[in-house]
């Protein structure tokens, strides 16, 4: 008899009997995380199914474990989750490692990261995960209970002036929720860093990450009532290379933003001449309050300033320059439940916003 995948079936076919090897594992025996057990058969000495299969259990459990080490951030954290000792997520990992011929994780004291290949089986094997982790949600009934941890990179700014005060509102809403806000200043390995999605602002970066659009914000250019009684307030944009300025880092590509304004279709690029740059949008506005220069910020969350008149806007005549707020995540978290409720959490917060 031979079955439509070509494998040869022996006779007769056995599907009952064996041990339940979950309730005998123990606590460092990855093997009892198969998804996969093949039943034992009084025709065979051992494990083994009577279908011969393309892959075996042990495969896919150690794929089921990498995924909880790289999403848990580490193996200890990925232990607990799994109820595994250290050593028996280390040797799955070692096994499957093995199995697929390349090292799939960089592994110090200190650290641990994915290495290319890693990265690369990663991202191939975590939709399939994903779809039988949906497909078993869907079966229960549970697809749109959020629950778990959710790990978010999140810009600085943003977290300061938007998240910070409406985060309860979330966690009340969704008590079944571990929120980790983790800030950064700039994307990084989403997947190797072991985050669910990221809130940056700018353009997206290239590779495999989905990116969702939130909002795109003004960019003021802006100085103190200080500044403008001591040097004059400037007529047109161009006459900004002539005054002191505060350039603000652009961890990024590792140097200044560039200055530009926009009226219409004109765009008008400057080089203002700056003697100060900084990393934080707290210590510009401070500077800048303070009479160091002219800065350019962003209209999200700097309402209050130019509405108590602690700074002015100079050029509201170009309105043109916006600056975008992307969430970024990886592909496999797409359908994840609580991915797209905390995306629509923080869309909502910029809807009702009253300065963006």
């Amino acid at each position: 008899m031979r079955l439509a995948h070509g494998f040869a079936a022996p006779l007769p076919l056995c599907f009952t009997g064996g041990i339940d090897p979950i309730a005998h594992r123990r606590t460092d025996d990855v093997t009892a995380f198969s998804l996969i057990v093949a039943p034992k058969c009084p025709y065979t000495s051992d494990w083994e199914s009577a279908i011969a299969m393309p892959y075996d259990a042990r495969l896919l459990s150690g794929v089921t474990v990498l995924m909880a080490v790289v999403e848990a951030g580490s193996m200890a954290r990925a232990a607990e989750a799994l109820g595994l000792t250290s050593s028996g997520v280390g040797r799955a990992i070692g096994r499957l490692e093995i199995r697929v011929g390349v090292r799939l994780l960089e592994r110090t004291t200190r650290t641990m990261t994915l290495t290319d290949e890693g990265r690369r089986f990663y991202e191939e094997v975590g939709p399939h995960l994903d779809g039988i982790e949906q497909a078993a949600i869907t079966a229960s009934g549970a697809a749109g209970i959020v629950r778990g941890r959710l790990r978010v990179n999140v810009d600085p700014f943003f977290s300061r002036v938007v998240l910070a005060a409406q985060i309860s509102r979330f966690l009340d809403r969704h008590p079944e929720v571990r929120l980790e806000l983790i800030m950064r200043d700039h994307v990084g390995d989403l997947v190797a860093d072991g985050f669910d999605l990221a809130l940056r602002f700018g353009d997206p970066p290239a590779g495999s990450l989905i990116a969702r659009k939130l909002v795109e914000t003004r960019i003021l250019t802006v100085a103190s009532p200080e500044f403008v009684a001591r040097y004059g307030r400037p007529k047109h944009p161009s006459e900004v290379e002539k005054l002191r300025c505060i350039d603000f880092y652009d961890a990024a590509n590792a140097r200044p933003f560039d200055w530009e304004f926009r009226q219409g279709r004109e765009i008008l690029p400057v080089k203002p001449s700056a003697r100060l740059m900084v990393s934080d949008v707290g210590a510009m506005l401070s500077a800048c309050e303070a009479g160091v220069g002219i800065a350019q910020i962003m209209a999200l969350g700097s309402g209050h300033l130019l509405a108590e008149g602690k700074l002015i806007d100079l050029f509201p005549d170009w309105p043109g320059e916006v600056f975008p707020l992307y969430a970024l995540y990886p592909s496999r978290q797409l359908r994840a439940a609580k991915v797209r409720t905390f995306i629509d959490f923080t869309s909502d917060l910029l809807v009702n916003s009253t300065s963006v």
